[in-house]
């Protein structure tokens, strides 16, 4: 269905659908619920705020119908209308374009920006901003990468396109490698490549993921073991801290389960430089933009749907960049 109100600064407006089991209820009584029940609230989203949007005229119906703020929603009737988002800590770190043709925009993802809006994170992530800045509210990534984890993202230019490549991704005919920075541990290629294998479990509203017992769902080859030089050790610890010598994994994923990477190399390695979460769970509010977790989705190679030829798209981002 397209959505009735337009995208406005980078994000979608919101959809709610009135429960078939409750009670009709007016339409701004509705809004006001919807709008103290946001987990991530912004205080200046009040009485007046809410009134404001009505007077806009931007709650309305599929149709694109306002409400008036009398009005009674009915039971399995859609509400639409602009949520205001909270203030969020600026990211400092900088999106690159790593390539841009008239169907796909492909950008080198810093750490700490998510992919799409959600939870806490709405304004600062690489949709909006990439929508603000271009211009084109059409955007929308063909794949996801973690909010932790730089490197090549593939966006959609055009809403005709986004099945064919997102289907692609979906499917996964995409081939991928990742750099990851950790603790070196010598011998583990002695013996011929290594293939890291797990069944990983992750529950909704549970941050961390789990390793359970049952079939494999999780594979992941160890392509290389570097360890880095001087210079590059210097610049690891001036983030870090003092640290034992780091190496350079190079780790190419055959599945994609949440935090698949960060598990694997915790298991059969050592911990992701920088990782909040394995083996220790760090609190959100600990979060320090100036010491990021070091992994990097630094090559993507597909063919494309349109082309249909092999493309691939390299980050260049190094170690600690901004």
């Amino acid at each position: 269905m397209k959505a009735p109100l337009p995208i406005r600064d980078g994000l979608n407006p919101s959809r709610v659908r009135l429960p078939l089991d409750a009670a009709p209820i007016r339409a701004i009584d509705f809004v006001e619920y919807l709008i103290s029940t946001q987990r991530h609230r912004n205080p200046a989203d009040n009485a007046e705020a809410l009134q404001a949007r009505f007077d806009a005229d931007l709650v309305v119906n599929h149709y694109g119908e306002p409400y008036a703020p009398d009005t009674m929603v009915q039971p399995d009737d859609d509400i639409w209308f602009y949520r205001m988002p909270a203030a969020e800590r600026p990211i400092p770190y900088k999106i690159h374009v790593i390539h841009e043709d008239d169907d796909i925009l492909v950008i080198d993802k810093p750490p700490y920006l998510a992919t799409m809006p959600r939870g806490r994170h709405i304004t600062e992530t690489a949709l909006v901003k990439m929508r603000v800045l271009t211009g084109n509210n059409d955007l929308t990534p063909a794949h996801r990468l973690d909010r932790l984890t730089s490197g090549v993202l593939v966006m959609v230019k055009k809403p005709e396109l986004r099945g064919a490549y997102q289907t692609l991704f979906a499917r996964r005919e995409a081939s991928k490698t990742y750099e990851a920075i950790a603790e070196f541990v010598p011998g583990l290629l002695d013996d011929g490549p290594a293939i890291w294998e797990s069944r990983i479990e992750k529950e909704r509203g549970i941050v961390q993921a789990f390793v359970v017992e049952g079939p494999v769902n999780a594979r992941t080859e160890l392509v290389s073991v570097t360890p880095v030089e001087d210079a590059e050790q210097s610049i690891l610890e001036e983030m870090h801290g003092p640290l034992p010598r780091q190496a350079r994994y190079v780790l190419a994923p055959s599945t994609g389960k949440t935090h698949q990477l960060r598990i694997h190399m915790r298991d059969f390695a050592a911990p992701i430089l920088g990782d909040p979460l394995y083996p220790v769970l760090h609190a959100v509010d600990d979060e320090d933009y100036t010491t990021p977790m070091h992994l990097i989705a630094r090559t993507l190679t597909f063919v494309d749907p349109q082309t249909n030829e092999e493309r691939t798209f390299v980050s260049n981002r190094p170690t600690g960049s901004l």
